[in-house]
């Protein structure tokens, strides 16, 4: 891993933002608890786009930020998988850029707060160390490039660090890059989970620096696999097998609502607000289950005060049909109830 003095300088020397005043309002600091609760109910969209390597294979355009938000969801998390867009010398393409620029500016102008994710977090998991790397080349280009962008642009530093990136190695990376961010950001929120695939149960594993308290830390839910993941092809074998399997007894229902106060248990003791970045269950779980688990997630998290993001708009555990041109429901009624 680079060493954070030459991250900073790195940083720096790329300059000021290469697009100001074309995100927004001016950038103006807000309280990472503030902005956590403004962050509300979010999706996340764009991961797994064929668009970014051809922008004609597109699924999701730009107008479908209005219909979000006209959705009554408050943020998108914009998932960057941006690693193989990076050249030999990690400098991220001018169409790649460019592309990115045309989302977070659409976002916006739809009313949607943005969080702009690093999402290489299978490649992390195999090689920390050209991880780090490439991870810090990538925020000393994204971060001076919104540096001057409204403050409803967030940066999660990576998703899901596991695998070699272990608690150690990570706590060690999230400050250098941190320390990247800070160069052209040094008041900006910044989203920040632990090792162990975001889990809840790794956040007292997760070691934030003290003095930096525009932080807002992130876990991802989907606690029972063997629900939320039967049948899925990149789980377990053990798991991939499953199908039928239900959710909904009293004893679920309490595990959920434990797991829950101990994540905020903790966000209590260290004065850090709390983001469900992601959750959801497979779409071939029993349908009637699936909705009973989104609602039950969704209302545990809003009860302690926790912004939320569906896993996903599209591609499975999908929020949104293409072929109806329509949301999924009654997931989405799961997610937004009606009034």
């Amino acid at each position: 891993m680079k060493g954070t003095l030459a991250a900073f300088a790195a940083a720096l020397m790329l300059g000021g933002s290469a697009l100001a005043g074309q995100f927004g309002e001016d950038f103006v600091p807000v309280d990472a608890a503030a902005q956590t609760a403004q962050m509300g109910g979010g999706v996340n969209v764009l991961g797994y786009d064929p668009g970014w390597g051809d922008p004609s294979l597109f699924r999701f355009k730009s107008e479908y930020f209005k219909v979000i938000r006209e959705g009554g969801f408050k943020h998108v998390r914009i998932v960057l998988q941006a690693f193989q867009y990076q050249d030999a010398n990690g400098n991220l393409t001018p169409k790649y850029l460019n592309q990115l620029d045309t989302f977070v500016k659409a976002a916006l102008d739809a009313g949607l707060t943005v969080i702009l994710d690093e999402h290489d977090f299978e490649f992390c998991a195999k090689d920390a160390t050209t991880c780090g790397v490439k991870l810090n080349k990538f925020w000393q280009q994204i971060a001076p490039r919104y540096k001057d962008a409204s403050n409803r642009v967030i940066f999660e530093v990576l998703n899901e660090p596991h695998g070699v990136l272990t608690a150690e190695l990570w706590n060690k990376q999230l400050v250098e890059t941190l320390a990247v961010i800070r160069a052209t950001n040094p008041t900006r929120n910044v989203i920040i989970g632990p090792a162990n695939w975001n889990g809840l149960d790794a956040l007292p594993s997760l070691q934030l620096p003290e003095n930096d308290r525009h932080i807002i830390a992130t876990f991802h839910y989907y606690l029972p696999m063997e629900f939320t993941h039967q049948g899925a092809p990149w789980a377990e074998p053990k798991i991939t097998a499953l199908s039928s399997i239900h959710w909904g007894t009293p004893e679920e229902y309490k595990f959920l609502s434990d797991k829950f106060d101990t994540a905020k248990a903790w966000a209590t003791a260290h004065n850090r607000p709390l983001f469900l970045g992601e959750f959801g269950p497979y779409d071939p779980a029993p349908a009637e289950d699936r909705v009973k688990w989104t609602k039950a997630v969704r209302e545990a998290a809003e009860a302690r005060g926790m912004a939320w993001a569906w896993w996903q708009w599209d591609g499975n555990f999908i929020l949104w049909d293409y072929t109806k041109n329509s949301f999924v429901e009654p997931i989405h009624s799961a997610l937004i109830p009606k009034p």
